[in-house]
């Protein structure tokens, strides 16, 4: 597969803060992306640097071949930028809008109309052609904003959070429309913080967190790598039953740590513990049964909380 985003040891300083440190990543043609971490981590400084909006302090990047500090022009004709953030224009409608960018990219008057109904239909956005932008809801400027950025066909898109702010359903339609992105072949980079819906849209992903990037991959060989983490989520009848139960759990030699959620249970089992380890025998002696002992395969919240330390710059 050919690599279509790559950095090389590519760094940002903001005097004494290190906001993105030596950051080697490649991201192949064809790949969603899940850029993943905490406020602060450095996931918006890296997409401004690679959307050649940000010059790097060291190293560099490339994108479709194009390296953005030598050629930023040939990387802007390629790629598109949906920053998590963006202005709207007052009196100006939806189309006039669209039509806007379009002209900004130098595409020719004639094929204009066809491209923004065509982009409108795409995003879900045809019965307000003729509405005013302002007018939309919170969703449908996002989902514009978005029909903006693809209005010169990149074949790059960098979506910093484009669900930031949505309501479940407004979610929920950016999700499937991320989704009808990726069968256009499309090669994405997203970061967000809703990591169930990562996980379903997403073939690799990256966890940065203070600007270090301490994992990347496809999903799948992180969680191998993980293969000694061990989970395991407990029910109980009452609360003072799961508190009873936390005390015993946190004490045994096999347990690394437990969380406590009403009368749910979440353990972490040590690396060494048995693979025939049984908390239902571990209370038995205790006078308790839980009502379901259940070990979980990782999902991309239980890498993350794995992997990441909780820092921050």
């Amino acid at each position: 597969m050919s690599a279509m985003i790559q950095t090389f040891n590519l760094t940002k300083k903001f005097r004494d803060l290190t906001a993105v440190n030596q950051l080697n990543l490649t991201i192949n043609k064809g790949d969603i992306f899940g850029f993943i971490g905490p406020n602060g981590a450095g996931k918006t400084t890296t997409i401004k640097m690679l959307s050649t909006l940000l010059q790097p302090t060291a190293g560099t990047a490339e994108i479709g071949g194009h390296n953005v500090m030598k050629d930023p022009d040939a990387v802007k004709r390629i790629i598109g930028y949906m920053p998590d953030f963006f202005g709207v224009y007052d009196d100006m409608k939806v189309w006039e809008y669209m039509d806007f960018f379009a002209a900004a990219y130098k595409i020719a008057k004639e094929r204009r109309k066809d491209i923004i109904d065509n982009l409108l239909s795409l995003t879900d956005l045809t019965d307000k052609h003729d509405a005013y932008v302002e007018t939309l809801s919170r969703g449908m400027k996002q989902r514009l904003c978005l029909a903006k950025t693809l209005i010169h066909d990149p074949q790059v898109l960098l979506l910093d959070e484009p669900a930031s702010g949505l309501d479940p359903r407004a979610r929920i339609e950016m999700r499937e429309l991320l989704k009808e992105l990726r069968k256009m072949g499309k090669t994405v980079l997203i970061s967000s913080h809703i990591l169930t819906e990562l996980e379903e849209l997403c073939n690799t992903i990256g966890i940065i967190e203070k600007g270090s990037l301490l994992v990347s991959g496809p999903i799948d060989e992180i969680t191998s790598k993980l293969k000694g983490v061990r989970i395991v989520d407990i029910k109980l009848a009452s609360e003072e039953e799961a508190n009873k139960t936390h005390d015993i759990l946190i004490a045994h030699e096999g347990v690394a740590e437990v969380g406590i959620d009403g009368v749910r249970l979440e353990v972490h089992l040590k690396e060494d513990a048995p693979a025939d380890i049984s908390l239902s025998r571990v209370l038995a002696p205790h006078d308790i049964f839980p009502q379901a002992v259940q070990e979980r395969e990782l999902d991309l919240e239980d890498i993350f909380m794995t992997i990441t330390k909780g820092n921050v710059q």
